[in-house]
């Protein structure tokens, strides 16, 4: 990796949002100029995950990075959940709903997903649930390229916000985003992998899991894994026995 890449991510997985680009500063670090008075300019730190989460919103703004900001989505979709999650959800894309709503999995793939997540023990306000895109793409078609490389920066500091000890990664795109893998879901579902100090388990995406409902009991075993990483009992009822 590039050195300035790197220290620049060394500083943005410590929570610091702002430097100083004063030359006099920088020259004054070095030794030079020595006599000049210059006024420090404090640089920005998150005290909390909720608060660095709030600096990486502010940073999107009404984002025209990629684009998707000129083909047709209402707002940006950014997350939603405990900031401190010990479980956090990564999806592919908002749809229409989540358009329109401003919020991750609300529509029936998101009912699906909430019963999910209810069979395991939890309510959504405690895990964590955001996309790779921020942005809906138009006619809910496969992210492309270049929109997956101008967000997933967003994403990749959400999840050094959030440190969740475990990140289920819904469907292919999800699971090829994180892990850097053109493998398909069905050969990544069912396996444990270390990520970025948490453990990643890939699954079927709640949309795959309305068209085959057959799939909801794998689905299920891969969250099961996650409650024995995280040390919890597993509850009686899969949520395949709830349509």
């Amino acid at each position: 990796m590039n050195p300035l890449a790197e220290h620049l991510r060394f500083y943005q997985e410590l929570g610091v949002t702002g430097i100083n680009r004063d030359k006099k500063w920088r020259d004054r670090a070095q030794g030079v100029d020595e006599e000049t008075e210059v006024a420090a300019v404090p640089v920005t730190l998150a005290r909390s995950a909720a608060e660095a989460l709030a600096g990486i919103r502010a940073e999107i703004g009404d984002c025209t990075r990629c684009k998707l900001h000129a083909q047709g989505r209402t707002q940006i979709v950014f997350g939603v959940g405990n900031p401190t999650a010990d479980v956090m959800f990564v999806g592919e894309a908002p749809g229409a709903d989540e358009d329109i709503q401003g919020v991750p999995f609300v529509g029936r793939a998101g009912q699906l997903l909430t019963k999910m997540i209810e069979a395991m023990g939890f309510s959504r306000d405690e895990v964590y649930i955001a996309n790779v895109l921020k942005c809906r793409p138009p006619g809910n078609r496969n992210p492309e390229p270049d929109e997956i490389a101008s967000c997933e920066p967003f994403l990749f500091q959400q999840l050094v916000s959030i440190e969740p000890k475990v990140v289920i990664a819904l469907g292919a795109f999800a699971a090829r985003t994180l892990l850097k893998t053109d493998a398909p879901i069905s050969r990544l579902r069912g396996r444990v992998f270390d990520y970025r100090g948490a453990r990643l388990i890939p699954t079927f995406h709640p949309s795959f899991l309305l068209r085959s409902p057959a799939n909801k009991r794998e689905a299920w075993e891969d969250l099961k894994l996650a409650l024995s990483i995280l040390g919890r009992s597993v509850p009686g009822a899969p949520p395949a026995a709830a349509d």
